[in-house]
C-alpha cells in the first residue's frame, strides 16, 4: 500500500480493482476471474509468442551458431527492466517530482510487482521485437541496405503490429492511461502520441540497430562469440537501446517545450519519415527478391511467419467483437465508460502488417539448411530455419 500513489489508485479504480487487490511480488489468478474474456486471450497469445520465439532463438544458436535471435530476445527483455520499473514506482526511484504514474495495467492471470507488471507485458517486448526484426531479416533488407535502414524498417514493422494492439487496449480495459499526465500529451484518440511514436516505433529502431551492429552483422561475417561475450553484449544491447529511446525522440522533447501541439507535430514528422522509408524499402526489396532465383542461403524463420499470421487472426477477432461498442461510442467513450482508439489507423496498420506477412510467405527460399558459415559478403542474410 505504501507504493500506491493517488494516480495509480484512481486508474486502478477505473479498471475495477484497488491497490489492496493488486497482490505481491508475484500473483496468480484464474482466467475466469479476470475483468473480461479478452484478457486471458491476449495473455495466452502474447506469452505463446514469447515461448515460440525464445525456443527458435535457442535452436538457431545450437544448430547454426547464430546468437542473433537470442540476443534480440534477451536484449528486449533487458530493455523492459530498464524502462518499466521507474514508470511503475517513480517514488522508489526518486523521480516522483518529475514523473507521475503514466498508466495502470489491469489484473491478468500472472502478475508481478504488486499488480504493475503483467506477465504478458514481459512477453510482449521480445515477441514484438522478434516479429519485426525477423520480417525485415527474411526480406534481406539488412544485407541490401545496411544496418541503419534495416533498423528503421524494423521500427516501421513493429509499429504496424503494435498499433493494432495499442488502439484496442483501453476500450477492452487492458490498461488505463493517465490522460492528465503532461507526459501523455498530446493524445491520438485514446493513445498518447508518445506511445505511438516512441514505444511503438523508435525503441525498436534503437534495439534493432544495437543487435545488428553488435551481434547480427559480425555473425553473418563468420564471427563466433563466447558465452561471456554474448552475455555482456546482451546487457549492452538493453542499455544502449534505452539510451537510443532517449536520443531518438529528443527533437520532439525539446521542441515540445513550446507546447503539446508542437510536440505532436514533431512526433508525427518523425513517424512519417520512418513510414516512408519502411514502405519504400520493404516494397522494393520484396519485388527485387522475388525476381531472384531461389537462394539456398536465404534466411527463413517459419515460427515467426506462422505466429505473425496467427497474431493478426486473433486481433481481427478481438477487433470484430469490439466493433459494436466502438460504433456505439459517444464522444470517444463507450456506454461502459471506456475510451476508444482509432479504428481507421488500426485498420491501416492491419492491412500493412498483413502485407508484410504475405511478403515473407511469397519470397523464393532455398532447400537446404545453411549456417552462418556463408562468406559471400553481405548480399544475403544467412541461414534457414528448420
Amino acid at each position: 500500500m505504501d507504493l500506491c500513489t493517488d494516480t495509480f489508485a484512481d486508474l486502478s479504480g477505473r479498471l475495477g480493482f484497488t491497490c489492496a487487490d493488486a497482490g505481491g511480488l508475484v500473483e496468480f489468478r484464474s482466467p475466469l476471474g479476470l475483468a473480461n474474456w479478452t484478457l486471458p486471450v491476449l495473455e495466452a497469445t502474447i506469452v505463446l509468442g514469447a515461448v515460440l520465439t525464445l525456443g527458435y532463438a535457442i535452436i538457431r544458436l545450437r544448430r547454426h551458431g547464430d546468437p542473433t535471435n537470442l540476443v534480440l530476445w534477451l536484449g528486449a527483455t533487458a530493455y523492459l527492466f530498464v524502462i518499466e520499473p521507474p514508470l511503475y514506482f517513480p517514488g522508489a526511484f526518486g523521480i516522483a517530482d518529475h514523473v507521475d504514474t503514466m498508466f495502470a495495467h489491469n489484473l491478468f492471470g500472472v502478475e508481478f510487482l504488486w499488480g504493475r507488471l503483467p506477465l504478458y507485458i514481459v512477453a510482449i517486448y521480445p515477441t514484438m521485437a522478434t516479429i519485426a526484426y525477423e520480417i525485415v531479416r527474411m526480406l534481406g533488407v539488412f544485407g541490401r541496405y545496411g544496418t541503419v535502414i534495416g533498423a528503421i524498417c524494423v521500427g516501421f514493422v513493429h509499429h504496424l503490429f503494435y498499433e493494432i494492439f495499442d488502439h484496442l487496449g483501453p476500450q477492452l480495459r487492458w490498461w488505463e492511461w493517465a490522460t492528465d499526465n503532461p507526459l501523455n500529451q498530446p493524445m491520438f484518440t485514446s493513445v498518447p502520441m508518445g506511445s505511438v511514436v516512441v514505444f511503438a516505433t523508435l525503441w525498436p529502431v534503437s534495439l534493432a540497430f544495437c543487435v545488428r551492429w553488435s551481434v547480427g552483422k559480425p555473425t553473418d561475417e563468420g564471427r563466433r562469440f563466447t558465452a561471456g561475450e554474448l552475455g555482456y553484449r546482451t546487457v549492452a544491447v538493453g542499455l544502449l537501446a534505452s539510451l537510443g529511446t532517449f536520443l531518438l525522440p529528443l527533437p520532439a522533447t525539446v521542441i515540445g517545450l513550446a507546447g503539446d501541439t508542437a510536440r505532436g507535430l514533431v512526433y508525427a514528422a518523425e513517424l512519417a519519415v520512418i513510414v516512408v522509408i519502411g514502405v519504400l524499402v520493404l516494397a522494393r526489396q520484396w519485388v527485387r527478391i522475388r525476381r531472384e532465383p531461389a537462394d539456398p542461403h536465404r534466411y527463413t524463420d517459419n515460427p515467426v511467419r506462422w505466429y505473425a499470421a496467427g497474431y493478426l487472426l486473433v486481433f481481427a477477432v478481438l477487433w470484430i467483437t469490439a466493433l459494436p461498442d466502438y460504433l456505439g461510442a459517444v464522444d470517444g467513450v463507450t456506454e461502459t465508460g471506456d475510451p476508444i482508439g482509432s479504428l481507421w489507423y488500426a485498420a491501416l496498420c492491419f492491412v500493412a502488417a498483413t502485407a508484410c506477412v504475405l511478403a515473407v510467405f511469397t519470397i523464393p527460399s532455398g532447400r537446404r539448411p545453411a549456417s552462418v558459415s556463408d562468406r559471400r559478403g553481405d548480399r544475403h542474410v544467412q541461414g534457414q530455419s528448420t
